[in-house]
């Protein structure tokens, strides 16, 4: 991807090819560069629509962010973006096996140092 001249307004992109992405890395289990060079885009920008897809779902990414929000209330400023029932009790599920995981490769881990330590003591 060509890099702009000062000046020149950046690359704008459509919900749906936003939505196309993070589709088809999730579905192919891509690397977030991977998809940026498959998209030709940079992988940062790859993160940042994964991050909205995850917490406000696809329609997040049809959403216009850029420039000042017209809403300049206070209501909106500080507080935090509710998750859709159905990721946040995913995310839940995912952070407690993933709990689960750690606890077992720590138990494994000191089987095996175990095991290492009684080897060179029979030396």
């Amino acid at each position: 991807m060509p890099k702009g001249k000062p000046g020149e307004s950046k690359n704008h992109y459509t919900g749906e090819f936003k939505q196309k992405v993070v589709e088809q890395m999730r579905a192919e289990s891509l690397s977030y560069r991977e998809a940026g060079r498959i998209f030709e885009i940079k992988h940062h920008q790859v993160i940042a629509w994964e991050r909205i897809y995850l917490e406000e779902g696809a329609a997040g990414l049809h959403v216009e962010r850029r420039g000042r929000s017209r809403l300049e209330s206070g209501v909106q400023k500080g507080r935090p973006r509710q998750l859709d029932k159905n990721i946040e009790e995913d995310l839940i599920a995912e952070n407690q096996r993933l709990r689960m995981e750690v606890d077992y490769l720590k138990k494994l881990n000191a089987l095996v140092q175990e095991r290492q330590l009684q080897e060179r003591k029979r030396r």
